[in-house]
């Protein structure tokens, strides 16, 4: 579940806290991510951090020229080709996320990772993945044809760097809204940079590519918890729960990367209004 909702935009964390919820009995009772010093918290960082690592090896060559760009850029104190120039943009959009989760991070997990407010907050995600694309129905030219990773990639990647420095930081801003429960990480941006512009493919590209050191650096700072007593008896869970996540998220994310470059967010929207809302109806009869 995680390795897939991840990427497809219906919010893994609002799955992660809606599942337990609907099961009741003893899932409702010890996987709770609002709790203080979960350990299912823990477990759920594992399988994020597996996430990542998909990503990672799914556009290894990406991550390799970025790298290498930011690296030349520093040493030479330039930023003349497309590679330095994505690399410092994904940098920039990545801080303001980065900051918002530092200091508010513990108040959206306490506060709105319950289940009345995530089943809201997907219902929410739901509507704007449709109404983004009812107002781009009518553009066609947001639809491109997917060739291959190694074809297309480095050409989404110079088109991606062609950005201004404004655009990107309010595409990856767009990720503190997936801080609550419910609203797709990768949803958001794609959305917004559908919004600002992006075709579908190039939306899709970056969104994945901003996602990976965000969930990396969430990863770590609580991946500690895994070696302490939160960690205690259930570290072979973890590790066979993350090969599962990371499995899921290189299947899905070679499925989207495909589907998205000229096909709808609408099915995605409609699904999650119905799962948001058949939630809030159990919870209302049970």
């Amino acid at each position: 579940m995680q390795g897939v909702a991840e990427l497809f935009p219906i919010s893994s964390l609002g799955h992660s806290v809606l599942l337990p919820a609907v099961i009741g009995g003893s899932w409702a009772r010890d996987l709770n991510v609002s709790t203080p010093e979960s350990p299912y918290l823990a477990f759920i960082v594992g399988l994020h951090v597996a996430t990542a690592i998909a990503l990672i090896i799914y556009f290894w060559r990406d991550w390799v020229r970025v790298v290498r760009g930011l690296v030349t850029s520093i040493a030479r104190r330039e930023v003349r080709d497309a590679d330095q120039r994505l690399a410092w943009l994904l940098v920039l959009g990545t801080i303001p996320v980065g900051l918002v989760g530092l200091v508010g991070e513990h108040w959206f997990r306490t506060t709105l990772a319950k289940p009345v407010p995530t089943a809201i907050f997907l219902i929410v995600n739901g509507l704007v993945l449709f109404v983004a694309e009812q107002l781009r129905r009518s553009d066609p030219s947001t639809d491109v044809e997917y060739v291959d990773e190694r074809v297309t990639g480095p050409e989404s990647d110079v088109r991606l760097a062609k950005q201004s420095t404004g655009q990107a930081v309010l595409i990856g801003s767009a990720q503190i809204l997936a801080l609550a429960p419910g609203i797709s990480r990768s949803g958001v941006t794609m959305v917004a940079g559908m919004a600002r512009g992006l075709n579908r493919e190039d939306a899709a590209r970056f969104s994945f590519l901003l996602a990976t050191p965000v969930i990396l650096a969430a990863g770590a700072l609580k991946l500690g918890d895994l070696t302490g007593p939160l960690g205690a008896g259930i570290r072979p869970q973890v590790i066979f729960g993350a090969v599962l996540s990371g499995v899921g998220a290189y299947l899905s994310v070679r499925f989207l990367t495909r589907y998205l470059a000229g096909r709808s967010l609408r099915p995605f929207g409609i699904y999650c209004m119905v799962a948001g809302a058949a939630s809030l109806a159990w919870f209302a009869i049970r």
